[in-house]
């Protein structure tokens, strides 16, 4: 398995994972063509953050995501992990540990990243035992938003 930043040739196979994981785990259809245009603009601007893959005999395999939170507590940036998503055929494989371990240990390297965090759907336990195995708590906050684009 070789885990490696997202280039733009990536785009499609990205958006595509992001609609199926929307499905799976929110049972919400994402149009394509926007999310297509979201992750081509996300790889084209590292400002925004930037995607890993999986790659397992030269198929993406599994993704991930990262962003960016300032926290002026710390001095430091949360590296958020979103848009995590591992392909059927590759689950309970090691896919998403490796891809974690990988962010885990680039982001322990760094002086300005403070620590990871991530937001799961309440009713994905398959995913938060996931997180809990790898170490990752539980933290104190909940996340209220104002969407403009799904309402």
């Amino acid at each position: 398995m070789k885990i490696r930043r997202a280039r733009l040739a990536d785009a499609a196979t990205i958006a595509d994972y992001n609609a199926r994981m929307a499905w799976e785990t929110e049972r919400r259809r994402l149009e394509l063509k926007r999310v297509t245009r979201g992750a081509r603009a996300l790889i084209q601007d590292k400002a925004k953050g930037f995607y890993f893959v999986a790659e397992v005999d030269g198929k993406i395999a599994g993704q991930l995501l990262i962003t960016f939170e300032w926290s002026d507590w710390r001095n430091g940036n949360f590296w958020w992990i979103q848009s995590v998503y591992v392909a059927p055929e590759f689950r309970e494989r090691g896919v998403f540990r490796a891809l974690y371990a990988h962010v885990h240990k680039l982001a322990k390297s760094r002086r300005d990243v403070c620590g990871l965090r991530l937001y799961v759907e309440h009713e994905n336990g398959r995913a938060q035992k996931a997180y809990a195995r790898l170490g990752m708590k539980e933290a104190h906050y909940r996340i209220f938003e104002t969407d403009f684009v799904f309402k």
